[in-house]
């Protein structure tokens, strides 16, 4: 089993990054790369868990529910991850986010 604690973490302190900006930071766009991330890691934890599947795409829950759609998703995510190097990339796409985010 893989240890996932720096990809749960990360997007942890993302999420929370995100539940402190402020509105108008939210609508500048972080929450929308914030749901970007999310549908990403959904989509991916999907593929491993259904393989051959169609996968779905996590909804837009609104600017104020995207810290815990990110959170949800990575930790969905960090359960199907195998390796060091999956866990890698993650925290990149995670920190990518962030960065886009601005928070």
């Amino acid at each position: 089993m893989v240890d996932t604690t720096r990809l749960t973490q990360a997007v942890d302190h993302f999420a929370d990054r995100l539940r402190a900006a402020p509105q108008s930071r939210l609508q500048r766009g972080a929450a929308a790369e914030a749901l970007v991330l999310a549908r990403e890691m959904t989509r991916r934890a999907q593929l491993v868990e259904e393989p051959g599947v169609e996968p779905r795409e996590m909804p837009d829950a609104g600017m104020f529910a995207a810290a815990d759609q990110i959170t949800v998703a990575v930790h969905d995510f960090a359960l199907v991850l195998v390796n060091d190097a999956e866990v890698d990339e993650a925290l990149e796409l995670v920190a990518e986010a962030q960065k886009k985010a601005g928070v």
